[in-house]
């Protein structure tokens, strides 16, 4: 298969619906970090924040930070995979529209209905709001899921259809021929492979949501459709768990793209990048009985299944990456800048943020540390200092701001960094002391943990601040494919 056939250069319009996606998200990101400064502040003593207050903004950050992450991965993932693919301009802005549209019905139904049950709407807590929420404050946010769920689906469809069209099948897509057989065709490029996992895993784990969502809006409305409450929590996880693992494998095609125009070095897909991304197609949906560890009437199969694909599941793209990525760069002479330097602290807290997740994974671990900040140092790390830091290194790669760094982004870059760090670290440390999570207030003898926690979100939220402003005012540079 011939990878060099010309793609029509990318029109105006999908050029426009790309920084859309990306100044949108800028945005999000900082007004979600400092939705969570508040709740920091609020559990530290330092903001008198009443209960009620504290667990719709805990429900809009957790919405917030999974959805704005797929919509920035996904844009990621087009701009670079439009190179190889004849992807449709309409479906992209499509999605923004059904986006912004559950953004819409998802605030209403948290600030003016009140429902505050967490961005997992675990069954029952929609329907039982005890005064604090009705049904049509519940019904909004899940209708508002829906619709953002929707717009993803079109989206992942259409990468589909673009990659079957060049390709011939997704089977391609992965390299199979390549991986499983003597083909002496040229592997599709890594962000070929790349797309072709996240659609498959993507739209198995949305059609899961979609289903979900709609067997609970029933239920509100019509209390008599029982819904089996250990099914709704295996479908919701599963969904759950394959959309925010899909962000970082959408948005870490700008790895494969970046690097080897600031080396001068190819990207090597070979038998081990394809065999590791499609072990990954299959471990991202079988990990997710991980966080049913604790639900002692699952199968025993299923827990032992969670703990050991927490051990392996996100090793496989995580090795061949960070490996790539050095030996890309090793004696390559590489020019550090902004964008290399956001995509390299990626891979820090990308490998970093792994490591409490697997200790969590552990059965015995597990009972005592999931339902404590332990949990939210693995994943704040994962995902401020490793997929937020790769997605602000593409919005200064495709801004045109490569070359040596001023002193502004320099310190903007390490006050980012070292409060990324410091924030998950002093979560870990607060999960070690058994400290736990989802609590609006917490007791005396853990404020001393929770103030240095404050301390660390504000100087995340200030760096994430800048660079959102950099970007921003650097739009009229932004590169086309």
């Amino acid at each position: 298969m011939n990878d060099s056939t010309a793609i029509a250069p990318m029109p105006g319009s999908s050029k426009l619906a790309i920084l859309a996606y990306l100044g949108i998200s800028a945005l999000v990101y900082v007004l979600m970090m400092v939705l969570g400064l508040l709740m920091r502040m609020g559990q530290a003593n330092w903001l008198g924040l009443p209960a009620d207050l504290f667990y719709q903004i805990m429900t809009a950050h957790g919405a917030g930070m999974v959805g704005i992450s797929g919509l920035a991965g996904s844009a990621v993932m087009w701009y670079f995979l439009r190179r190889y693919v004849d992807l449709t301009v309409g479906i992209l802005w499509a999605n923004l529209a059904f986006f912004l549209s559950g953004v819409v019905l998802i605030l209403g139904g948290i600030f003016l209905g009140g429902y505050a049950g967490g961005w997992t709407f675990l069954f029952p807590l929609p329907s039982h709001g005890m005064g604090l929420w009705g049904p049509v404050g519940a019904a909004c946010f899940l209708g508002g899921l829906l619709l953002i769920g929707v717009g993803f689906l079109l989206l992942y469809l259409d990468v589909a259809r673009a990659i079957i069209s060049k390709y011939g099948s997704l089977a391609r897509g992965l390299g199979w021929p390549q991986l499983f057989g003597n083909s002496d065709e040229t592997p599709p490029p890594a962000a070929v492979v790349a797309a072709t996992m996240v659609l498959l895993v993507n739209i198995t784990g949305i059609v899961a949501g979609a289903v979900v969502l709609v067997l609970i809006l029933v239920n509100l409305f019509m209390p008599e459709f029982e819904v089996d409450a250990l099914l709704t929590k295996n479908l919701i996880y599963f969904f759950g768990h394959v959309f925010i693992n899909a962000t970082i494998y959408q948005a870490v095609i700008a790895v494969y793209e970046i690097l080897p125009e600031y080396t001068k070095r190819p990207w090597k897909v070979n038998k081990v990048f394809l065999g590791a991304w499609t072990a990954s197609t299959i471990m991202v949906m079988a990990v997710y009985p991980h966080h049913l560890l604790m639900d002692f009437v699952m199968p025993t199969w299923a827990l032992v299944l969670g703990q050991i694909m927490s051990y392996t599941g996100g090793f496989p793209i995580l090795v061949v990456t960070a490996f790539g990525a050095l030996t890309i760069v090793h004696r390559s002479g590489i020019q550090w800048d902004m964008p290399s330097g956001l995509l390299f602290l990626s891979m820090f807290g990308w490998a970093v943020g792994v490591v409490p997740a697997v200790i969590d994974g552990t059965i015995a671990v597990n009972n005592v540390m999931h339902n404590t900040m332990w949990v939210p140092g693995h994943f704040h790390m994962y995902l401020i200092v490793g997929l937020v830091a790769m997605l602000f290194g593409f919005k200064y790669y495709i801004t045109g701001q490569d070359g040596k760094p001023g002193m502004f982004d320099k310190l903007a870059f390490w006050i980012y960094s070292l409060g990324g760090v410091g924030l998950s670290v002093t979560f870990l440390i607060s999960g070690y002391f058994s400290v736990p999570r989802r609590w609006a207030q917490h007791m005396p003898e853990w404020v001393g943990l929770s103030q240095p926690a404050a301390l660390m979100g504000a100087a995340v939220a200030l760096g994430a601040a800048i660079f959102a402003i950099r970007f921003l005012t650097s739009l009229k540079h932004a590169r086309a494919v």
